[in-house]
């Protein structure tokens, strides 16, 4: 599958690793592996990239099982689904549809950690290591 060549024919470029402004502590991790399983344009992005320093090669990936995006919004915006969208759509240019459409939950928020626009949770599925 070759996901990556896939993502440089898209032009596409994973990010380093999130940096925390001065004086911010971080006290989570970004991606947490359980056996075959792991933890919106821009987002997907960061996400796949925690997911490759994580397993290793983003081929492993077999399908997502599930997502949940909140979006920081305005009160009366109802418009959040297309929002996370720009998430799905590359998931499914990149892994097909098979393994891309899974349950997704989206919500508005009044705001969110860092001011980010969009915070994504999603679980997938990882074949073992060679």
């Amino acid at each position: 599958m070759d996901i990556e060549a896939k993502l440089s024919k898209m032009d596409l470029v994973l990010p380093a690793p999130m940096r925390a402004p001065p004086g911010f502590r971080i006290n989570w991790r970004q991606i947490r592996v359980i056996g075959n399983r792991a933890a919106a344009r821009s987002a997907a992005l960061a996400i796949l990239a925690d997911l490759k320093r994580e397993i290793g090669d983003l081929d492993r990936l077999i399908s997502w099982t599930r997502v949940f995006g909140m979006v920081n919004a305005a009160p009366g915006f109802v418009a959040l689904a297309p929002v996370i969208d720009g998430f799905t759509e590359l998931m499914i240019d990149l892994f097909g549809e098979e393994a891309a459409l899974c349950p997704r939950a989206v919500a508005g928020m009044a705001e969110l950690a860092l001011n980010s626009p969009v915070i994504l949770e999603g679980e997938v599925e990882i074949r073992d290591a060679c």
